[in-house]
């Protein structure tokens, strides 16, 4: 199953649009607390399938992790459960690098 990337960029662009995306960051508590972002919805990565019911289904859903690995695995899970999700390209590595800089890496 092919899953859809989004680049950061285009993600902030399309929120800013007005359009209704859910960004679900599935990264470990820790690593919130290292380099976040504001407005995601914070389920990590183990915990996904036992609290899909968090999840808007009305909603594409924009999975960010450190790098894109993690992510793209939540988001073909996503999709197997019939959400419409996209891996964001790079995650919070890609964020920091092309949008925000103040935001650490590690």
């Amino acid at each position: 199953m092919s899953i859809p990337e989004i680049t950061p960029a285009e993600f902030v662009a399309r929120r800013d649009r007005g359009e209704p995306l859910t960004l679900l960051d599935v990264r470990e508590d820790w690593e919130l607390g290292v380099a976040s972002v504001p407005g995601v919805v914070h389920i990590p990565m183990g915990q996904v399938a036992e609290r899909l019911a968090e999840i808007d289904r009305d909603r594409e859903v924009v999975v960010l992790c450190r790098s894109g690995r993690r992510s793209l695995e939540v988001a073909r899970y996503l999709a197997q459960q019939g959400y419409r999700a996209i891996n964001l390209a790079g995650g919070i590595l890609a964020w920091s690098r092309d949008l925000d800089a103040t935001i650490p890496t590690y």
